[in-house]
């Protein structure tokens, strides 16, 4: 990443929920990918590398935005990993409680596409675990479109 761009990240994030636009779905996002990749605790540089790809296809090749997914991400698999203050569970949470705030957001859980971190898995119980949560985000993404839609 060029050194521009890591100024710029480090400015939006002392202020990003004024600067960074739909900054609430952005970090939605962050931590359906960080829940998925904090999950594996062999996650390798190859995990990033696929949230960068999917953010350049969510965010039509703005490499800005699809950073600032890639960089919101890792921080919050790293203070999984660190124990500071947030893990699996609490995300888990702040996932279901982002939900309930705004339901739309559910539209932005993929699946589909988060299958592509299972090829990254080599541990058996590891990928069970992911398959647990991929089957949970789904369940949470129907439950929350029907609750919404009613």
């Amino acid at each position: 990443m060029k050194l521009g761009f890591r100024i710029k990240h480090h400015f939006y994030n002392a202020f990003r929920e004024i600067f960074v636009h739909h900054h609430g779905s952005l970090s939605f996002r962050a931590k359906v990918y960080a829940l998925l990749i904090a999950a594996n605790e062999n996650a390798t540089v190859d995990n990033f590398i696929i949230v960068k790809k999917h953010g350049l296809l969510i965010y039509e090749d703005d490499t800005d935005r699809a950073n600032l997914l890639l960089l919101s991400t890792k921080e919050l698999v790293q203070k999984v990993k660190d124990n500071n203050g947030l893990g699996i569970d609490s995300l888990v949470q702040s996932i279901i409680h982002d939900l309930k705030a705004a339901p739309r957001y559910a539209k932005k859980i993929d699946v589909k596409s988060l299958q592509e971190f299972l090829s990254l898995t080599y541990d058996e119980d590891t990928l069970a675990y992911q398959n647990n949560i991929l089957e949970f985000l789904q369940t949470l993404k129907d439950e929350t479109l029907n609750t919404n839609n009613k």
